[in-house]
This record gives C-alpha cells, structure tokens and sequence, in this order.
C-alpha cells in the first residue's frame, strides 16, 4: 500500500470544469485583495479599517490556497488577473465589494457541488462560508452609514 503525504492529487488535467472553476476562483480572490486594499485606504474610521484588513487577509488565504491546488492538478502555476475595477468612492466600493462577496458564494457553492475532487470541494466550501461572512461585514457598514451618516465618517 502506497501512502502519499502531499495533500493534493498528481498533476492531471482531467477535470476542465474544475480547472475552469480554479482559474475564475483565483482571478477572482486577486481581484478582491486588490479592492479590499482600496477600500481599506479609503475608510476613515480605524475599526473599520482593521475589519477590511482581516477581510483581505482572509482573501489573500484563499487566493493561496486556490493557486496551491490549481499548480497541483494542472502542474503549472497560474499569474492572476484583475477582473473588476474598484470604485474610489468608499460607499460604492462596500456596494460592489458586498455584491461581489454574495455573487462569490453562489458560485464556490456551484464549484462544490460540480467537482469530485475532495480538496476541491472543501476548498470551496470553506471559502463560500469566509465570503458569506465578509458580506455581512460590508452588509454591516453600507447600513451603519446610512442609520449613522454623521458618526460615519469620524
């Protein structure tokens, strides 16, 4: 009996739903770090600020994670893209980033769902749950600052 203490399965590249799957997942996660460093800049309350920090480190888990398991199947490693422009207006940017997290759910919940690869799914699984809890932050501060609009900005 063979035992392997690598984590992911040997490079192959019988799965392109997967394959397709990781990519936009990792195109994706890029693009967010890159915003949540936008909005981070943007907000001018430390608290705020901290929390979009976490979030982007958070990101930044899922990016690696993502890629780690990407250069396992394919054998390659992947340069991600920026796929989304990141408002300069911080209310907007919550918006787009609070959309984006929702619309990030649905499909790491769809990605799970369409893989048999174990690592996969979990990998996915996980992320769905991070980004569904970064929603209700961005969620959180888009209403704080329309009940609160003059503490908002302190």
């Amino acid at each position: 009996m063979h035992y392997s203490y690598y984590p992911y399965p040997a490079p192959c590249r019988e799965d392109p739903v997967l394959i397709r799957n990781l990519e936009k997942a990792i195109n994706g996660e890029f693009s967010a770090v890159q915003c949540c460093r936008k909005l981070a800049e943007l907000a001018r309350r430390d608290e705020i600020r901290k929390q979009i920090e976490d979030i982007r480190r958070a990101e930044m888990r899922h990016l690696r994670e993502f890629s780690t398991l990407y250069e396992a199947i394919t054998g390659q490693h992947i340069m991600p893209k920026q796929t989304g422009e990141c408002p300069d207006n911080f209310t907007r940017g919550l918006n787009a980033a609070f959309k984006d997290e929702q619309e990030t759910v649905r499909f790491y919940l769809r990605a799970a769902e369409e893989t048999s690869n174990v690592k996969a799914k979990s990998l996915f699984t996980r992320a769905a749950r991070d980004e569904q809890h970064h929603a209700v932050w961005f969620l959180y501060y888009l209403t704080e600052r329309y009940i609160y609009p003059a503490c908002f900005f302190k």
